[in-house]
């Protein structure tokens, strides 16, 4: 059976209310299964088979939901459940949840919790939204370095019900000061006798809690690490940030890059979830944008009036050679801004990657300008053809020139790089293109 036969069949026993159809469904799927069929429900509608989940399985169901999802299931259950469920939680999943929550239902939430669930939590909610202080775990086994390795086995099988990872075990000296970290697979191979701070990483990288969380991500990503030690201004340990918390930040991060190079605001919440009319708000802006920079075009096709009416057949090339100037642009554009989000390039690279993009759009240019040409000179003859392959060549280069740099540069003044998306880079590309095409054409047409 294909996945949309399975939501449909889970949509179709909701609706009937079928209550022993949907416990028989819910037994045979996986939590996460379970959680990206909720994603597709309306919230008043995911309700009925979320009550119906097994207890031991509610809070994995739970936990695999977006914010937004999570927030619309904790309206639609009564208080008992309501504080069960956000007690059992994670402290970073929890803090998330919490902070991204309208204020009535955060102050419910932080009012029902534990003392030390609540002390976890605000600790947590204190950094900044983006910072990995709000995705790391501080539910750890924390290792002292005088510890004999048998020693701290015994720890680890002690507290280890209670921490949410125990794969990656900070090792820290008085005064909680990080040393290092220890993998359990090293730790079970040692002897026992050996000390920890002879066996502890001392390489191992760190992160200050209030850099930002995709920052620290990538860096996981980059090193293959399955956890990573999160410490205050001081060195002193505070927590892990996890490889499924990372993913999430990756994967938040990449789609809200897609949507801003795309001319769109990130939505956030699943796509079949989203509304209509949410849609159109993320986009609509970006658009009356595009439509304002437009203008641009208009006003340089005003300003060459006369070199158009003198030499109509320029006006036959226009649509392709703003098209071709506009892709160059968002191919470059598009490399520049991953580049930067996977640490491949930096600001300070500004120079060498303009020096390269040039030549790319140069060769690019001149492959296309020889096309040009040939069909050109069938069309309006040699003269006109000229013009045209000569402007492809410019608009080619002066396109991979501006892709490259003005991601760069929203980087260097602190703006997001995927803001400054392809159609910006496209619409911008179109009225300096048209520029460059009627400056060449006076010069060689001499009109």
């Amino acid at each position: 059976m294909s996945e949309g036969e399975r939501a449909a069949e889970l949509i179709e026993l909701v609706e009937d209310n079928d209550l022993t159809g949907i416990r028989l469904w819910l037994a045979e799927h996986r939590p996460y299964e379970i959680a990206d069929e909720l994603s597709r429900m309306a919230g008043g509608d995911a309700i009925i088979p979320f009550r119906l989940l097994d207890k031991d399985r509610e809070l994995e169901v739970f936990e695999e939901l977006d914010p937004s999802q999570q927030q619309a299931i904790l309206l639609g259950l009564r208080d008992s459940a309501f504080h069960e469920i956000l007690e059992e939680m994670d402290p970073d999943d929890r803090a998330r949840l919490i902070g991204e929550a309208p204020a009535k239902i955060a102050t419910r939430a932080l009012a029902g919790l534990s003392p030390a669930e609540r002390k976890m939590t605000a600790s947590l909610l204190g950094y900044p939204e983006d910072s990995v202080g709000r995705y790391m775990t501080p539910e750890t086994v924390i290792l002292h370095r005088d510890l004999l390795v048998g020693r701290a086995l015994e720890v680890v099988r002690a507290r280890g019900a209670d921490a949410e990872t125990i794969y990656t075990l900070p090792v820290v000296s008085d005064g909680r000061r990080l040393v290092g970290t220890v993998t359990l697979g090293d730790l079970v191979i040692s002897d026992d006798d050996r000390l920890l701070k002879d066996i502890v990483d001392v390489f191992a990288p760190r992160v200050r809690a209030s850099e930002p969380a995709e920052d620290a991500a990538r860096l996981m990503q980059e090193a293959n690490l399955v956890s990573l030690a999160v410490v205050d201004s001081e060195d002193r340990f505070l927590g892990l940030l996890t490889f499924d918390d990372a993913l999430e930040v990756i994967e938040a991060a990449d789609s809200e890059d897609m949507a801003r190079q795309s001319g769109a605001s990130p939505v956030g919440d699943h796509y079949v979830s989203v509304s209509v009319l949410r849609l159109v708000g993320a986009r609509s802006v970006w658009l009356m944008l595009l439509i304002v920079a437009a203008t641009l075009t208009v006003n340089v096709m005003q300003a060459f009036e006369t070199t158009l009416e003198e030499v109509t057949a320029l006006a036959m090339f226009v649509p392709m050679l703003i098209g071709t100037g506009g892709n160059v642009g968002a191919q470059s554009a598009t490399a520049i801004v991953r580049a930067l989000a996977v640490g491949e390039v930096r600001v300070r690279d500004l120079p060498r990657v303009i020096w390269k993009e040039a030549r790319v759009g140069l060769l690019l240019g001149i492959m296309l300008a020889g096309l040009a040409l040939a069909i050109g000179s069938l069309l309006v003859g040699f003269a006109v053809a000229a013009v045209v392959a000569c402007s492809v060549i410019a608009v080619c280069t002066w396109a991979a020139i501006i892709g490259s740099a003005m991601p760069l540069f929203a980087r260097k003044v602190g703006v997001d790089p995927a803001v400054v998306s392809s159609p910006m880079v496209a619409t911008l590309v179109d009225a300096t293109g048209l520029i460059i095409y009627f400056s060449i054409a006076r010069l060689v047409l001499g009109i």
